[in-house]
């Protein structure tokens, strides 16, 4: 078979499943179960990098390859899913579209830039990233389910308005010139609890919820 199947191209592999089943989810109804795997999806986005590095061996097709499927995996889990969550709640014209298309488009417009700057960075240098030019994309997978967990302090009407205003002002930081530190050790671990506290939100009140 074609392609890379080595353990650093797992999580990767995973946080992609996990977001498809999620789009299932939202089409069933259960979006308190999307929410999660979108959460997932993003706390696999935190490692995957690492665990790639970790392999000295690498070849370049490896290397290429890895950063490849990254971004396609991270378009339908931090694009195509939020903008599925954000259609579920009724908004399938006007505002609801619009942030629907522009998450989407803005995510693929981010995500291709990063690819053509990323490869031309790594023929010039050998060192990590420190920084980023727009927001990343994988943002969503820890600012909307902490909206969504937040969402009893909002009133029912107006959450559905909220979430597609926050989707918009996302969509448009995807691809604002503007410069983002690359996470830490420490910023890693910090979103990573933050992860593991909507999972254990969704798995105390999301059937309920």
């Amino acid at each position: 078979m074609i392609g890379f199947y080595n353990y650093t191209v797992i999580l990767t592999y995973v946080s992609l499943c996990s977001a498809v089943y999620g789009i299932t989810q939202v089409f069933e109804g259960n979006e308190s179960l999307a929410f999660l795997c979108l959460v997932i999806s993003g706390i696999c986005d935190l490692f995957d990098g690492k665990v790639a590095r970790h392999k000295k061996d690498r070849t370049d097709q490896e290397k290429v390859f890895g950063i490849q499927i990254d971004s396609l995996a991270d378009l339908v889990c931090f694009g195509v899913l939020p903008a599925c969550i954000g259609y579920h709640y009724g908004f399938n014209y006007g505002l609801g579209l619009a942030s629907a298309l522009l998450i989407v488009l803005c995510g693929l417009i981010r995500l291709g830039y990063f690819n053509v700057m990323e490869e031309e960075r790594q023929r010039t240098t050998a060192e990590n990233r420190k920084e980023y030019q727009g927001m990343p994309i994988t943002t969503t997978s820890m600012v909307l389910p902490l909206l969504y967990m937040g969402r009893y302090n909002i009133p029912r009407a107006a959450f559905p308005y909220v979430f597609q205003a926050f989707e918009i002002l996302m969509a448009v930081l995807f691809v604002l010139n503007i410069k983002v530190k690359k996470f830490t050790t420490r910023g890693i671990i910090i979103m990573f609890t933050i992860g593991a506290l909507i999972v254990l939100g969704y798995l105390k009140f999301g059937p309920k919820g």
